[in-house]
């Protein structure tokens, strides 16, 4: 059985790793993610490119620090026509999101890399899409009540598989996509693996 180290503190992509039967330990990567978007948005880098970049810092990061070992990074990012959207530092930012996303489709962007020995050996981006309901400023905020800090903060500010669903009239493409971790893929990749 192949273990794996998840760089990530995301509680939720460890839980589709442990269901998935797939062993694996937490060392979160610590990458400072805001200012590698802005370093890359300045180089007019698109949101997949940025989703890409981001997965395979963390991954090469603490696969440097852990050479023998297989490192999964992953990273998700919202790309509403072209523009990526960010995690909220607050509720207003959270409700201002909410606001831009409000009646229109909008992409989910995840991209996982695995590391071995400092650098990438494996790496795959996917694609949602997703259109919200078109919604009154007033329901957005009795729906934005309903959610934790933690929650908020750290799924980009819905989540699917809670709450977050009944914001959507469509929802097309893979759940653990959505859910930040393509899992099949990985899957595939780790059972071949030697």
């Amino acid at each position: 059985m192949v273990e794996i180290i998840l760089a990530s503190k995301s509680k939720v992509r460890k839980e589709i790793l442990d269901k998935n039967n797939i062993i694996s330990t937490v060392k979160p990567s610590n990458v400072d993610e805001d200012s590698v978007k802005e370093s890359l948005l300045k180089e007019k880098a698109t949101p997949e490119i940025i989703s890409k970049n981001l997965a395979e810092l963390k991954a090469n990061k603490i696969s440097q620090k852990k050479p023998k070992e297989l490192v999964l990074g992953a990273d998700s990012v919202i790309d509403l026509n072209g523009k990526i959207i960010s995690k909220p530092k607050n509720r207003e930012e959270a409700l201002q999101i909410l606001n831009n996303l409000n009646g229109r489709t909008h992409y989910l962007i995840s991209s996982v890399c695995i590391s071995q020995n400092g650098s990438m050996i494996w790496n795959y981006t996917d694609k949602a899409s997703l259109t919200m309901k078109q919604m009154e400023e007033r329901e957005l905020k009795v729906y934005l009540a309903k959610i934790s800090d933690e929650a908020l903060y750290a799924y980009n500010v819905y989540q699917i598989e809670g709450e977050g669903r009944s914001l959507f009239s469509k929802i097309e493409g893979d759940e653990d996509t959505i859910m930040g971790l393509p899992i099949k893929k990985i899957k595939k990749y780790i059972d071949n693996y030697k």
